[in-house]
C-alpha cells in the first residue's frame, strides 16, 4: 500500500531550474513530498519557517551559490542538523571534495539518474531516521538515569537522616535537633551568600551539600556510651573527654563507610562538618585546635546552629534558655572568640526570622 502523501517526509529542492524541480518531484514522489526554492535566499526564507527532512541543493545558482547557502543554513539553530545533499552537473574532483569537506551528506550528479537519486535520498533519509532514533534513545536513557540517580540520592539522604535521628534519640530523646539545626544552617548559608560574604566558597553546590550534611554532624556519638549521653547531671572530666572524641569517631565513620555511597564533594562537606563543628574561632576548640578560616566554612556555620539549638532547647541536663534574645545575648559574647564573627553577625540579624520559625519570642 502506498503511503499517504501527508505521511511522507518533506524534501526541499533548491535549484534555479524549474525542470529539475519537476523531475525530482516525479522521481521521488513515492519517498517524499517536495517543496521547492529557486535560490539560496529563497531557501533561507523557507527554512526560517519550516524544517524539512532533507535539502537537495544545486551548487551553481545565481546570486548566493550552494556552498554559501549551506554555510548560512548551518548558522540557523532550528535547521542546522538537517542533512544537505548537493546537486551538481560538474565533473570536478575538487568540487566533490569540497562538498564533503563542508559537511554535506552526499552529492548527486545532474541530469538525474532516477535510480541513483532514489537510492541516495533513501539512504540519507534512513541515516537521518537512525540518528534521530539514537538521539531519542540517548535522551530517554539520560532522563531515566537522572531519575534513578535522584531516587538514589533521596534514598541515601533518607537513610542518613534516619541514622542521624537514631543518634539524636540516644542523645536528646528527640530528633528535633537534627531538623532544627539543618534549618538554621540553611538560613545562615543563604543569608551569607545574599550579603556577598564568603561567596568564593558558597557555591550552590556547596550550600546544597552543607544543608544535606548538617544532620550528620553528631554521627560520631554512636560510639559514645548511653550512660554518658543520657546523664542528667554534670559530666566527670573523663566522661567529657569521651564526649569530645565524637568528632573523631564520626570522621572515621565517614571515611570508612559513607565514601562508598556518595559523591566526593558531598562526602568532603560531611567530613568537615563532623570533624570540625566543635572547633573555635580562637583555636581553643576540639578535636584539632584549628582556628579562624582554617576551620572549614561549613563547620563554622554548623557550630553557630548547633550551639544556638543546644542553648535554646531543653536538654536532659538543663532547661532551655528563653526567650531567643537571651540566647542571642549569650552567643554574642562568643563573637570572634568561639564563633566566626561574620557568620555569627548574620545569625544574630536573623533573630526575627527565628522567632517566626519557632513561634517564640
Amino acid at each position: 500500500m502506498e503511503p499517504e502523501q501527508n505521511d511522507l517526509p518533506v524534501i526541499l529542492i533548491v535549484d534555479d531550474d524549474h525542470i529539475n524541480h519537476m523531475v525530482a518531484r516525479e522521481v521521488l514522489k513515492s519517498l517524499a513530498r517536495i517543496d521547492t526554492a529557486k535560490s539560496g535566499s529563497d531557501a533561507l526564507g523557507y527554512l526560517e519557517l519550516h524544517k524539512p527532512k532533507l535539502v537537495l541543493m544545486d551548487i551553481r545558482m545565481p546570486g548566493m551559490d550552494g556552498f554559501e547557502t549551506f554555510r548560512r543554513i548551518r548558522e540557523m539553530p532550528a535547521v542546522r542538523d538537517v542533512p544537505v545533499v548537493f546537486l551538481t552537473s560538474e565533473v570536478d574532483p575538487d568540487i566533490e571534495a569540497r562538498c564533503f569537506a563542508d559537511g554535506a551528506q552526499d552529492f548527486v550528479r545532474k541530469p538525474f539518474v532516477p535510480a541513483v537519486l532514489i537510492n541516495r535520498v533513501k539512504r540519507v533519509l534512513e541515516q537521518q531516521e537512525s540518528r534521530i532514533r539514537m538521539e531519542n534513545m540517548i535522551r530517554t536513557q539520560a532522563r531515566e538515569l537522572t531519575q534513578r540517580m535522584e531516587q538514589i540520592d533521596e534514598m541515601q539522604e533518607t537513610l542518613l537522616i534516619g541514622l542521624a535521628d537514631m543518634i539524636e534519640f540516644r542523645d536528646e530523646g528527640t530528633g528535633n535537633h537534627v531538623r532544627q539545626t539543618q534549618l538554621y544552617v540553611e538560613l545562615i548559608a543563604f543569608e551569607l551568600k545574599k550579603r556577598g560574604i564568603y561567596t568564593d566558597i558558597l557555591t550552590d553546590e556547596y550550600i546544597r551539600n552543607t544543608i544535606k550534611a548538617a544532620p550528620l554532624h553528631d554521627i560520631g556519638k554512636i560510639h559514645v556510651p548511653d550512660y554518658i549521653l543520657q546523664k542528667p547531671g554534670k559530666l566527670t572530666e573523663e566522661e567529657f573527654e569521651e564526649i569530645k572524641k565524637h568528632p573523631l569517631y564520626g570522621a572515621d565513620i565517614i571515611d570508612k563507610t559513607l565514601k562508598k555511597i556518595a559523591d566526593n564533594s558531598y562526602i568532603d562537606v560531611i567530613h568537615d562538618i563532623v570533624l570540625y563543628h566543635h572547633e573555635r574561632w580562637d583555636g581553643k576548640g576540639y578535636p584539632t585546635g584549628k582556628a579562624g578560616e582554617e576551620i572549614p566554612l561549613c563547620a563554622r556555620i554548623m557550630s553557630v546552629a548547633d550551639v544556638f539549638d543546644a542553648l535554646f532547647e531543653d536538654r536532659v541536663y538543663k532547661p532551655g534558655i528563653k526567650p531567643i534574645s537571651s540566647t542571642m545575648d549569650i552567643m554574642r559574647k562568643g563573637q570572634g572568640t568561639q564563633f566566626d564573627p561574620k557568620v555569627l553577625e548574620v545569625f544574630l540579624d536573623l533573630t526575627r526570622d527565628l522567632q517566626l520559625l519557632t513561634g517564640q519570642d
